[in-house]
Parts: C-alpha cells; structure tokens; sequence
C-alpha cells in the first residue's frame, strides 16, 4: 500500500475513535489492526447477531465492513478530520456461518476529501476462513464540522 499518515499518532487517535462507538461497542466487536490505510475488525458470533437461519445477518457483516473500511481511511486522516461514509456497496458472497467474523478494510486510493476503499468480510469456522463478502466504499474527510472530529 505505502500510504503515510498525515497524522503520526493515526494509530492512538484510530483507536480512541473507535472506543467511542456506541455500536461497536454493543455488538461487541474489537480493533484487532490499525496500519496506515488498513484496518481489521473481528466480532464473535452470538445467536443475536443472527438471522434466521443461525449465521450473522448480513446488516452485522456490512456493519463491521464499513467501520473498518471508514477507520481504514481514517489512519491516513489529518489529525483535525473526522471521517463519514458517503456510499458503500457489498455483495455478500457467502452464507456468513462462523464462529467468528473478520471485516478488512484497506484504501485504495485517498484524496484530499475523498477516499475509496475495498471491504472484505470472513468467517472462521473450526479453524477455516470463508471469504462471505467483498465490496467498495466512498469516504469523505470532514474538518471544520462542529461533532465531526474523532
């Protein structure tokens, strides 16, 4: 990737950012890596992040895909800007049936205002790694907003 950060603390401020997220938090998911332009999120599988039928709704995969997408983009931020997602698409691959999920975000390319990054998903059963989703996402660099830092 060979991105550089604006901000050489990226990685405390990533990760400070990311314990205020109320909705990380209550599905329980964790900050496993922070790298400039790369981030990877993992959450356990309980019954109430399932569908139907037992595996982990795709509401959750695409929850955890596009957070670690945002802070993927967020490493490479100033230390002024807050990041916000203006679009992301995924296609869901594979019936997410794991003990545990793992979304990878990693930027493709950044601007000034705009980045793009690539979305991975997988589940871990028994020790296997299924590759359930892939997608794109379009993040916006925000600074001078009032509630839109960290």
């Amino acid at each position: 990737m060979g991105f550089v950060p604006a901000d050489p603390q990226f990685e405390q401020r990533t990760r400070a950012s990311f314990a205020k997220q109320g909705a990380m938090a209550y599905l329980g998911a964790i900050l496993d890596e922070v790298a400039p332009g790369r981030v990877e999120i993992s959450l356990a599988f309980r019954p109430e992040l399932a569908q139907q039928h037992g595996f982990f709704h795709a509401g959750i995969i695409s929850t955890i895909a596009d957070t670690a997408g945002g802070y993927a983009g967020f490493t490479l931020f100033p230390a002024d800007a807050g990041v916000l997602t203006v679009e992301f698409k995924i296609n869901l691959m594979a019936a997410a049936d794991g003990e545990r999920a793992i979304a990878v975000g990693e930027v493709l390319r950044t601007g000034r205002t705009l980045t793009v990054c690539r979305l991975d998903a997988f589940v871990e059963k028994q020790g296997r790694r299924v590759h359930c989703a892939t997608g794109v996402q379009t993040l916006i660099a925000v600074v001078g907003r009032d509630g839109v830092k960290d």
